[in-house]
């Protein structure tokens, strides 16, 4: 029930985010959701084609459609509500973020995959519906330039390749709010990864 709540959560935030995003850019109707839902879902898409999921399961998840739907459509009929997006947007990413994390790669330990495999689907079922969000939009993908935000999908992934997290409940939801922990405090102290700019000047 836990897990599932924190899915609801993270589900209604991606989705918000990718319509906000369609919005922004002036989509249609018809791109407003698709963008709200390839948010959503795109990263638990591309795990399971990473790990070899059954296909078919993807689409055994018609609670968290509608809810993606419903929280689309309130937010298009009633776009003045986004004057308060800003304001739980961090939080409510923040929470999907650290679920999907840990779901990714539970779902990838209860398959027996490889240890590399298990990192991957944690990474990928965080960061992967922003990915094709952006770009679909055009823009380069935030995850990699915004506060410590890819990062904590590798560590994540990395947490639970230890077998006591793996057997047990309570490690991960500890798991769980120490990366919703680093999340938020990465946002409200700016922590950033090194970066470093190469500029190639083309010799005439």
């Amino acid at each position: 029930m836990v897990w599932e709540i924190f899915s609801v959560v993270g589900t209604i935030a991606f989705a918000l985010s990718g319509a906000v995003v369609a919005m922004e850019e002036e989509y249609d109707i018809f791109g407003v959701f698709i963008l709200g839902f390839v948010t959503a879902f795109g990263g638990g898409a591309m795990r399971n084609l990473l790990i070899g999921y059954p296909a078919q399961m993807f689409w055994l998840q018609t609670p968290l459609f509608l809810t993606a739907m419903l929280s689309i459509t309130v937010i298009y009929i009633f776009p003045q509500l986004l004057k308060y997006w800003p304001k739980f947007e961090d939080i409510f990413d923040a929470i999907g973020l650290a679920a999907f994390i840990v779901q990714g790669g539970m779902l990838a330990v209860s398959i027996q995959a490889s240890p590399a495999a298990i990192v991957m689907a944690s990474l990928f079922t965080g960061i992967g519906g922003g990915i094709i969000r952006d770009l679909l939009a055009s823009r380069q993908p935030l995850v990699f330039r915004r506060e410590v935000y890819a990062f904590w999908g590798v560590i994540g992934g990395m947490c639970l390749l230890v077998p006591a997290v793996q057997a047990s409940f309570v490690l991960q939801l500890c798991l769980w709010f120490s990366l919703l922990t680093c999340r938020l405090f990465a946002i409200r102290w700016q922590w950033q990864l090194p970066k470093r700019k190469w500029e190639y000047i083309r010799s005439k």
